[in-house]
């Protein structure tokens, strides 16, 4: 992949205001293009992973409580990366850990940034087929139902905003073009 920087802002600074569990956050002093400075807040993310989970004519989802929004969420499967993990382990264990199914039929559709504007996560999107049944096993923290969803009942979760994230939809309009080409 070619590195783009047209209008790069160099780094003069860079001070760590906030370390937590999965992010931090920084503010950098920069230097702009035409020598000016700014101020840039930055979240620091280890990255994630995301899987269109296809089982026949259906996708898996679950649904899980998300406290930034105050509201439950029927999201594809997904999670962070651990210190050191590739994206396509990462991808078969939050595959299993949430919903049970494994796979060896997978592949990367596309690896995208959540949010370039403030932070540096970049998601891991993949598309996985050929499901076999396990047992779930999610993180002691997290409560989530899982369900295998047709393409009607996703687009109408959108319309209704129980589908409302970017990874989510994303995956939604990919599934869509894959029923239709055959490609992603």
């Amino acid at each position: 992949m070619t590195e783009h920087k047209k209008f790069e802002e160099v780094t003069i600074s860079s001070e760590l205001i906030f370390k937590g569990k999965i992010i931090s956050l920084q503010v950098d002093q920069v230097k702009l293009p035409n020598g000016g400075t700014a101020s840039r807040e930055i979240v620091k993310h280890p990255g994630a992973v995301a899987v269109i989970a296809l089982l026949g004519d259906r996708m898996i989802v679950v649904e899980q409580y998300r406290k930034p929004l105050e509201k439950s969420q029927v999201e594809i499967p997904a999670g962070k990366l651990d210190s050191g993990e590739e994206p396509l382990r990462a991808a078969l264990r939050e595959l299993e850990e949430e919903t049970g199914y494994r796979t060896d039929n997978i592949r990367l559709v596309s690896s995208f940034s959540t949010s370039p504007g403030f932070a540096d996560e970049i998601i891991h999107l993949y598309i996985a087929e050929d499901l076999v049944k396990g047992t779930a096993n999610p993180d002691e923290d997290e409560f989530l139902d899982c369900e295998a969803i047709t393409l009607e009942q996703a687009q109408q979760y959108m319309r209704e905003g129980r589908i409302s994230d970017a990874k989510t939809i994303m995956a939604v309009y990919a599934w869509q073009l894959y029923k239709l080409t055959g490609q992603i």
